[in-house]
């Protein structure tokens, strides 16, 4: 009986045990950016797609450029409303500004904070996203405490923050001044080296939890640019909008198996006062240069990533439609190569994007230029009128 008794005890110890590690480390948050200057009918299906995967939305709210003044991102205030999130609001304050007036900028905060809470949204926050030099960095975090001094005390302040900060000695007054801060760890330096490094992220992250008694946040990339030549030799970076130039476009993306190994990794081990990862950004169904919003959530589950591309005939009295669907979770680029089994064809051609080359018994067609096939999607490649094609000697070539 003693014996028994002493093992149930110590079994209770290592269950008291084990329930307070798992309490010291809980599972990391996730969030997101919505970072559309100007909302669609598309954020619509976004939002509720995302709901059961990312907790908090920050949104870009309020951005002020150099030159052209104060600009409103217009939201969906319906949207956020029913969406019922809570909601951080972004001002975005550009690098490039010569010189930041307090004053102003202090209004405009004051304003937009005034708007959404007069339409009833769930707003739990304000977040500071201005990429300042380090010598501008004593002159920030003034800006920084008065405006804390003015916000409702209902309402927590963040920044984001570079890793460049990490060599200045002004950073922990710096972080003092806010709640929390949001470290970028994506396309913080040259572009044409790529937009995000995975290992260079989490010794940043480790730096950023040495220097900071207060939550941190990491933000990711979950998109793609395009580099564009430009005379001066620096590149042109082309997001979400198209630009009007003629040129050659590399593009660049962020991996979503890489990112889907740091997430694993930070989940598992967790650098000190790291509250969690928000992901930039919302992806919209239009969106080409933003992961689809089935690869982004696979990624922040940590789901193993497949695609799964197939062919897809429709046929209506011997004329067919040809696709490609991706029925994985992982967005994959365009297959360079279609080769389709048929036979008696009459006529074929292919759709933007493919060529076709025929034979008597094979159609081919081949990628002319570069796009991405997202998850769950599914893209024409082109037609035949053909007496038969035979889908089982058919091959999709990645």
């Amino acid at each position: 009986m003693v014996f028994l008794t002493r093992s149930r005890a110590l079994l209770m110890a290592l269950v008291f045990l084990t329930g307070c590690q798992q309490q010291d480390a809980p599972p990391l948050d996730q969030q997101l950016y919505v970072w559309q200057r100007q909302w669609t009918p598309a954020h619509e299906a976004a939002l509720r797609d995302s709901r059961a995967d990312f907790s908090t939305l920050r949104v870009l709210a309020l951005q002020a450029f150099p030159n052209a003044g104060w600009s409103r991102a217009r939201i969906g205030p319906a949207l956020l409303k029913g969406d019922g999130r809570p909601l951080i609001a972004v001002i975005r304050l550009d690098g490039q500004l010569k010189a930041l007036d307090q004053d102003e900028a202090t209004a405009q905060i004051q304003q937009v904070i005034g708007d959404w809470q007069a339409q009833g949204l769930n707003l739990t926050g304000v977040e500071i996203d201005h990429d300042a030099g380090n010598a501008r960095l004593p002159a920030y975090r003034q800006f920084l405490a008065r405006l804390r001094q003015t916000l409702p005390a209902s309402l927590a302040l963040s920044i984001t923050a570079l890793p460049s900060w990490l060599d200045s000695r002004e950073l922990p007054a710096l972080l003092s001044t806010v709640d929390s801060s949001v470290l970028q760890v994506h396309a913080v330096s040259d572009p044409r080296r790529g937009l995000f490094n995975a290992d260079q992220a989490r010794q940043w992250a480790i730096a950023w939890s040495r220097l900071t008694s207060k939550p941190f946040y990491l933000a990711l990339p979950a998109y793609g640019v395009a580099l564009l030549p430009s005379t001066d030799g620096a590149p042109i970076v082309e997001s979400e909008v198209s630009l009007a130039r003629e040129g050659l476009r590399r593009e660049l993306l962020a991996d979503p198996l890489s990112l889907r190994t740091l997430g694993r990794e930070l989940r598992a081990d967790p650098p000190k006062h790291l509250a969690g990862l928000i992901w930039f950004r919302l992806p919209l169904a239009n969106d080409r240069r933003a992961w689809s919003l089935t690869t982004l959530r696979a990624v922040a589950r940590g789901d193993v990533l497949d695609s799964q591309l197939q062919l897809k005939l429709s046929a209506d009295n011997g004329l067919y439609d040809i696709a490609i669907s991706n029925q994985g979770n992982l967005d994959r680029a365009w297959p360079e190569r279609l080769t389709l089994a048929v036979s008696g064809c009459e006529g074929a051609d292919a759709l933007a994007g493919y060529a076709l080359q025929r034979q008597p018994d094979l159609l081919t067609f081949t990628r002319l230029r570069d796009g991405r096939m997202p998850a769950g999607g599914q893209r024409a490649i082109g037609w035949a009128r053909c007496a038969n094609i035979d889908q089982g000697g058919s091959n999709v070539h990645p």
